[in-house]
């Protein structure tokens, strides 16, 4: 399976998304999505999952979880915007991450793209920064990758300077 990984578009959709997620059975949008009409350009590109952002209105709210937990394969997933990341999850993330033992966790917000093997939670980390306009970052980013069974593979970064 493989799989397109962006957050905080912020309601802005760079055209180069589309050559970069064209070969993906998924979309996974860590929330900041900014308006509908975002997401539904994502969701007419290919199959998408989507969870809400603390900037994300009322019908992005009721289109998409706060939290979500899926298989991708065999692969145990779970997906929200604001987590921290190793070490300094959020505290209710961490009691999830807890409950729940995913082998992945990917979430948005900071707008920094970081991937990290947390050895801790055994879990791969991924925030794919940020693919929207609005921020300090300094590259719109968005992450693309293969799973088979619980192992992630090939994992590569679109990195556009703005």
């Amino acid at each position: 399976m493989n799989v397109g990984i962006l957050s905080d578009t912020h309601g802005f959709f760079h055209h180069r998304l589309l050559d970069f997620f064209k070969d993906v059975d998924e979309i996974w949008h860590a929330g900041d999505i900014g308006n509908m009409e975002t997401y539904l350009a994502l969701e007419n590109i290919k199959p998408l999952r989507a969870v809400y952002g603390n900037i994300d209105g009322k019908d992005l709210r009721i289109q998409c979880p706060e939290v979500l937990f899926f298989k991708a394969d065999k692969a145990n997933v779970f997906l929200t915007h604001i987590g921290g990341y190793p070490g300094r999850y959020d505290r209710e993330v961490k009691e999830l991450i807890r409950q729940n033992s995913p082998d992945l966790f990917v979430c948005g917000h900071s707008h920094i793209l970081k991937v990290m093997y947390d050895k801790t939670h055994e879990l791969l980390f991924i925030n794919p920064g940020a693919a929207g306009k609005f921020g300090f970052h300094k590259s719109y980013t968005a992450v693309r990758m293969r799973i088979e069974g619980k192992e992630f593979r090939d994992l590569e970064v679109l990195d556009i300077p703005r």
